[in-house]
């Protein structure tokens, strides 16, 4: 008996997907839930789970080939596992090539498990694949894309260029990047946006975090971060400042009475933003909580569809990187993003005194389609008041 493997049901905003890796050839043997293929989306990476046991018998599609909802794009033989192993066993000669994937290994320790899987199916070594992520570090695209190449094109990065030589490469886009490409050319294209800044005085806050971590982590099983003060001043003020929170769709202006605050996350594919969902209702562990896994599923390329779909608001923290100060782009359909920066030991007058103190430079982008510099600035005030008295937050003021 056949059964087909199809495309996911893709939501409305993401009209098809692309063929990122297949993990299983035709005629190997595949177990009911094993990822079969990767699919990757604008916005995130769809792992495709076989849904019976039994040999896969025919790959549709190729790695690069676009494929739409609910096509079939493979088709596995139920019940036929067992001619799979024959081949194995027939020829005890593959035995030392299965060691290539541990004589590997040392060169995987980076990797996310995704791209360690890739490394280990494909028997990479990924001490030879010239990584494009962060610092440097070889991501799933890169050992992808070596697999493509095959061995010859490794020999190649092994030559050492040449005195007065300008190598070049030329890398096509991910559909990831791609989409990160469009959407903010589309925000600042659309956007008639404005940028306010204002610093905080981060003292309360770090004696707060310094004072009840310990307590806050045995209790919840998270560490208190600076981002769940963030959020929460940020829901407090977006409900005194419910134009912050809204959104445009043509001539009208949508007041959304809930806020679902996006927390900007980086990857090795690019940005994206996935969601707390009425943040307003969220205890400092619950946030807390929400951020951890997101950063789990997003380092683990487990992002769903759902966790990046709507938010009325964003934060993003370029101080994770050491950012001093920037410009954060506004995230359509929202109109507002409030960035945070790196926090710094400044002196400043307190009182009459100069003192040391950890402080932060603000930033809010927001469309001055709908809101005014009074609204931007006086939300921004109302961020850096609530920071500076963390109090204030507990009671809702």
């Amino acid at each position: 008996m056949s059964t087909e493997v199809k495309v996911p049901v893709l939501p409305e905003s993401v009209s098809d997907a692309t063929i990122a890796t297949w993990h299983k050839k035709a005629g190997e043997a595949v177990k009911r839930d094993e990822n079969l293929v990767d699919l990757e989306t604008d916005k995130v990476v769809l792992e495709v789970p076989a849904p019976v046991d039994g040999v896969l018998k025919e790959i549709k599609f190729q790695t690069g080939d676009t494929v739409n909802s609910q096509q079939v794009i493979a088709v596995i033989e139920e019940g036929a596992a067992a001619p799979a192993p024959a081949p194995a066993a027939a020829a005890p000669a593959p035995a030392p090539a299965a060691a290539a994937p541990k004589a590997a290994a040392a060169g995987t320790a980076d990797l996310s498990p995704a791209g360690l899987r890739v490394a280990t199916e494909q028997n990479i070594d990924a001490s030879k694949v010239a990584g494009t992520g962060r610092d440097g570090r070889v991501t799933k695209e890169d050992l992808v894309n070596y697999g493509k190449g095959g061995a010859p094109a490794a020999a190649a990065p092994a030559v050492a260029p040449t005195p007065g030589s300008r190598p070049e490469e030329r890398v096509p886009m991910t559909r990831i990047r791609t989409r990160i490409a469009e959407r903010l050319m589309q925000s600042k294209n659309s956007i008639a946006m404005l940028t306010s800044f204002n610093e905080v005085n981060l003292a309360e806050v770090s004696k707060m975090r310094k004072t009840l971590g310990e307590q806050f982590e045995k209790a919840n099983g998270v560490k208190l971060g600076f981002m769940s003060f963030f959020v929460k001043a940020a829901t407090e003020a977006l409900k005194r400042h419910p134009i912050i929170n809204a959104s445009v769709d043509g001539n009208d202006i949508i007041y959304h009475g809930y806020q679902d605050i996006s927390i900007a996350v980086s990857t090795d594919k690019g940005l994206v933003t996935p969601v707390l969902r009425d943040a307003q209702n969220m205890s400092f562990a619950d946030i807390e909580k929400g951020i951890v896994n997101y950063a789990k599923k997003a380092r683990e390329g487990k992002l769903g569809l759902d966790d990046l779909q709507g938010g009325t608001f964003t934060i993003t923290n370029g101080g994770t990187f050491g950012s001093l100060l920037s410009t954060p782009i506004v995230n359509p359909p929202q109109s507002a993003i409030l960035g945070m920066h790196t926090i710094k030991e400044r002196a400043i007058v307190e009182n009459g005194q100069v003192i040391a103190a950890p402080m932060m430079y603000l930033a809010i982008s927001y469309d001055h389609r709908i809101i005014d510099g009074k609204d931007a600035v006086l939300f921004l005030v109302d961020i850096k008041n609530q920071l500076e008295n963390p109090q204030r937050m507990l009671l809702g003021m």
